[in-house]
């Protein structure tokens, strides 16, 4: 029997990167004219992001600087599920963003499905928060890769252990 090639298609954040990142836009907030003596801030939880901005302008100031200096560290935004903004106290909006960890089970049908309608000579199958694809041709491989790149899903996905 030939040899069987696959990949993984997974959903990880680099929560290093997530900290250096969050770091840098609080240190911007600290040092930006708009925000001074304002008591806006970011805190990072395990699995999520709180904003506390003082106005609905500065909060979307605050996810602006965010947003760049998650891309300029190469973290995925689409990692990032906003939650309803709300009031908080001392007449402060907060903003609660949680963050993605793997592929919930939903968003992996979908990707098997696209997978199989392909027709290719492919396997696709779902192991708890990742998706298994395995083949036997490489090209084909490539091309489920390049395909999946191509659909603008609306949650973070990264290929790894491609052999």
């Amino acid at each position: 029997m030939a040899d069987m090639h696959s990949f993984d298609i997974v959903s990880k954040i680099n929560t290093q990167e997530l900290t250096n990142a969050v770091q840098q836009t609080i240190k911007e907030i600290q040092t930006r004219y708009d925000f001074k003596g304002t008591k806006s801030t970011v805190e990072q939880g395990k699995e999520e992001l709180v904003i506390l901005a003082d106005d609905d302008f500065k909060m979307k100031a605050i996810i602006d600087i965010l947003q760049n200096k998650m891309i300029k560290r190469g973290v995925p935004i689409k990692a990032l599920k906003y939650g309803k903004q709300e009031e908080a106290s001392g007449g402060m909006v907060r903003m609660s963003i949680k963050l993605q960890q793997g592929i919930e089970q939903e968003n992996a049908k979908k990707i098997v499905a696209q997978i199989k309608e392909t027709k290719l000579k492919i396997q696709a199958a779902i192991q708890g928060d990742q998706v298994r694809v395995s083949g036997k041709s490489i090209d084909d491989l490539q091309t489920v890769m390049k395909m999946l790149k191509e659909k603008d899903l609306d949650f973070a996905m990264q290929f790894e252990n491609y052999r």
